[in-house]
């Protein structure tokens, strides 16, 4: 056994040799390295399983350590696999046993090619096995026994054919030579010139039937192995008056030629043979010769009586191209002459063989960012046909980005990319390699490739929008979900599975009342806001894939903190100590309509029509003497008081603001009427006891005075310090009227984008615009830009009204 490199047996061959190597070095530079070596080894035949017939990985210089990755292996297009690569060593063994007489007819090589394939890089190697013979059949006779019949005047040197012995093994193993038993009148010959050594019965002497009517003899065929084997076949002579002339043919060889489509029942070839004799001893009958082969019997049909041969089953040049058929022709004397001619029917080709396509190696799935040149697939072509028949074109389907590269050997190719691929635009590909011969007409077979084309992470997550903008109800509930965001990844499976999270840095307590479902993206509030104490926030979520390398976006999300009617109103005056919306007022009897008797003074801490309060009588004595400003809550007298009016007068006031579901408050006022000099002396008394009372408490009032001094200068230090810290877009204010008019107003303004937002009551600017969709309490304020900023206090005006905020900047 031995395995030779060609490109080693190349280098031995002079200047030609030389220019051959060069030639297939450049080849393998220009086809890329699907194909690197051929390999030749030489085994008998009858192997017993797992027998080596030489490393392969030793001798395509391949690394031994590395073949189990890169998964050395046999592939072929065979049905029958005989060999089969060990991973752990490279060394190509028997799969099975081999039959050289049962793979290959004849005496020509018999070879199995072999397909090596490595990955990693892809390669792939032809290994060619050539079987060698063993002396493992015996010689067989077609018969146990032949008969022969010979007249008795017979002359010497006449040859009788013999049934020929066959025996599977090819070249020396096959029969060599025949004996015959030791006897005086007969010895055996064999002809030189025929491919097959048929053997004869040559007389020797003339027979004499009246000394002996019968002979048996022993023909023994021998082949040449070592050692050698034999087989018999017992000859039975009879010996017969004569009949002295054989039928002769015309020519001793006829040669015929027929297309391969030749219909079934068609007269190929008539033979016809002359015996002069007369009578029975001149009728001639034809027949084929008992040593053909099986096929023969089954494709041809030869007439006894004519001579015609006649086709029985369709013909197939790609399964034999030539038959030969020996036919005698036997008279009818007695004994029966017989002659011998040859029938050669060649086998024309037709084209009825579409070539076949092989896939050695599909890589059915290919990166996104594989680079042109990739190989994905190799591919081999084959035709039965033969000539220009079998001469084949390949070609790839269009409008795809992969084409086809042949190899240094003939009908090979690689599929590979011929441009960038992007799994987001085609997920697939479906290739046609399509195959079609050089006959006439043309034949052509198509095989489909399904390329799937997998994902990498190229695609960030995106947002549809930002920033993103959310409005939420103040008095939301704690630990509920107050909204969601998603992100939408182009890319399939874990590198589209988005992963969220609040970006820190959004301030420094953002995580502190919010949280992210970092599945979901849905937003959780970890406590309920309060409109009066947050207005607006922003913060940042990040949406990141699971891809590797993962890829991210963020997003900036503003919060609004829309207003609810959640604060009742306060009653601010009238208010007695023990802290009860109570209060007692003196009025002279004197005086006249139009009085004011008091004002009830309130406060709601929500804004817009939330906080915009009004004041209604619930309960009063005499309706006639006293009336109640709504807007204000002035209580002013409807009259002058008569002798007839009693001397106190009690007043419920009612004070609701204006929500959806109003919120309300009451007061209690306490009119004594008294006469003038009562009034004045009341008032007196009254100066006098709180004069008393203050002197008590002067001590106590100078000291927290003081402190709220130091309060206030420490509160204006920090609200410098934070307005010089924070950017122009405050979330919000709160403005005080200096004459304050019984109900404190105030404005909050924030900015959104390129539009500033102002939340005011109960008066709004003549120039301001309410913003559909967003509370009437909502107004957008021309963003006029100065170097300071003013914001005019609320002044008294009917609480019907919104008060004229101007804000210049």
């Amino acid at each position: 056994m031995s395995a030779l490199r060609r490109m080693g047996r190349e280098k031995q061959r002079g200047w030609s040799g030389h220019l051959w190597l060069v030639f297939q070095l450049c080849l393998m530079l220009i086809f890329g390295r699907e194909a690197t070596a051929e390999l030749r080894y030489s085994i008998p035949e009858e192997m017993r399983e797992g027998a080596s017939v030489g490393n392969v990985a030793k001798d395509l210089g391949l690394d031994k350590s590395s073949l189990m990755d890169r998964r050395l292996r046999v592939v072929s297009g065979s049905k029958d696999a005989y060999f089969d690569v060990n991973p752990d060593n490279g060394a190509l063994q028997v799969r099975k046993k081999i039959d050289r007489e049962e793979m290959c007819h004849g005496n020509g090589a018999c070879t199995i090619e072999l397909k090596i394939l490595v990955e990693n890089p892809l390669e792939i190697h032809y290994v060619i096995v050539e079987i060698t013979d063993i002396n493992d059949n015996f010689p067989v006779f077609s018969e146990n026994e032949q008969a022969f019949q010979i007249f008795e005047h017979a002359t010497p040197g006449t040859r009788f054919e013999l049934h020929n012995a066959r025996d599977p093994d090819s070249g020396i193993n096959t029969v060599r030579t025949y004996t015959i038993t030791t006897n005086d009148l007969f010895d055996i010959e064999m002809s030189p010139s025929d491919e097959e050594k048929i053997p004869f019965l040559v007389l020797k002497k003339s027979l004499d039937r009246e000394q002996k009517n019968k002979h048996q003899l022993l023909v023994t065929a021998i082949d040449g192995g070592k050692p050698p084997r034999s087989g018999t076949l017992n000859i039975s002579i009879t010996v017969l008056d004569m009949n002295d002339n054989p039928p002769k043919f015309s020519q001793d060889t006829y040669i015929i030629q027929i297309f391969e489509n030749v219909s079934v029942g068609t007269i190929i070839a008539q033979l016809s043979a002359v015996d002069p004799d007369e009578g029975t001893n001149g009728e001639i009958k034809y027949s084929l010769s008992k040593t053909l082969a099986r096929k023969v019997y089954d494709k041809f049909e030869l007439d006894s009586l004519n001579g015609k041969i006649t086709l029985k089953e369709p013909l197939d040049y790609e399964d034999s191209d030539m038959y030969r058929l020996d036919v005698q022709a036997s008279d009818k004397g007695s004994p029966p002459l017989t002659s011998r001619c040859r029938v050669i029917v060649k086998i024309k080709d037709i084209n009825d063989n579409a070539p076949e396509i092989e896939v050695t190696s599909l890589s059915k799935t290919v990166p996104e960012d594989s680079k042109p040149g990739t190989v994905i697939s190799l591919i081999s072509v084959s035709d039965k046909d033969s000539g220009v028949n079998g001469k084949i074109i390949s070609s790839l389907s269009e409008n795809v980005p992969f084409e086809l590269k042949p190899s240094y050997k003939e009908n090979t190719y690689s599929v590979v990319t011929k441009g960038f691929l992007d799994r987001e635009q085609v997920t697939y590909y479906e290739i046609s390699v399509k195959a079609t011969d050089c006959g006439e007409p043309p034949l052509s077979t198509v095989r489909n490739l399904i390329i799937h084309i997998s994902d990498v992470n190229d695609n960030r997550p995106q947002f549809s929008e930002s920033p993103l903008k959310f409005y939420l109800l103040e008095n939301n509930i704690a630990g509920k979900s107050i909204f969601s965001l998603s992100a939408k990844d182009n890319d399939v499976n874990e590198n589209a599975v988005i992963l969220y999270n609040i970006a820190r840095g959004g301030g420094p307590d953002i995580l502190s009342f919010l949280n992210i479902n970092s599945e979901t993206g849905d937003i959780v509030a970890l406590k309920s806001f309060d409109f009066e104490a947050v207005k607006t926030f922003q913060f940042q979520v990040v949406a990141t894939d699971s891809g590797t390398p993962s890829l991210s976006s963020n997003v900036t999300v503003h919060v609004f903190i829309l207003d609810q009617n959640d604060n009742a109103p306060v009653i601010l005056y009238p208010v007695s100590s023990n802290g009860s919306a109570e209060g007692v007022e003196d009025i002279p009897r004197n005086v006249h309509a139009g009085h004011l008797v008091t004002k009830v003074r309130a406060y709601d801490a929500d804004i817009g029509y939330n906080g915009w309060l009004l004041f209604s009588l619930q309960e009063v004595s005499d309706h006639s003497l006293f009336g109640l400003d709504r807007y204000t809550g002035q209580i002013r007298t409807l009259r002058s008081f008569t002798e007839t009016d009693e001397a106190e007068h009690k007043l419920l006031i009612l004070v609701k603001d204006n929500g959806n579901v109003s919120l309300s408050a009451t007061a209690t006022v306490m009119v004594k009427v008294v006469e003038p000099k009562e009034a004045f002396a009341a008032s007196d008394v009254q100066s006098a006891a709180k004069d008393d009372e203050d002197s008590d408490v002067t001590f106590y009032l100078m000291i927290t005075l003081g402190a709220v001094s130091l309060l206030f200068v420490i509160s204006i230090i920090v609200l410098i310090a934070m307005q010089c810290s924070k950017s122009t877009d405050y979330t919000s204010k709160y403005l005080q009227e200096p004459n304050y008019d019984g109900t404190l107003c105030h404005s909050i303004q924030y900015r959104s984008g390129d539009k500033r937002y102002m939340l005011v009551g109960p008066r709004m600017s003549i120039g301001s615009t309410i913003v559909p969709g967003s509370h009437a309490n909502t107004l957008v304020l021309p963003d006029r830009r100065r170097t300071s900023e003013e914001i005019r206090p609320c002044p008294t005006y009917p609480r019907n009204q919104w008060r004229e905020t101007q804000i210049r900047e």
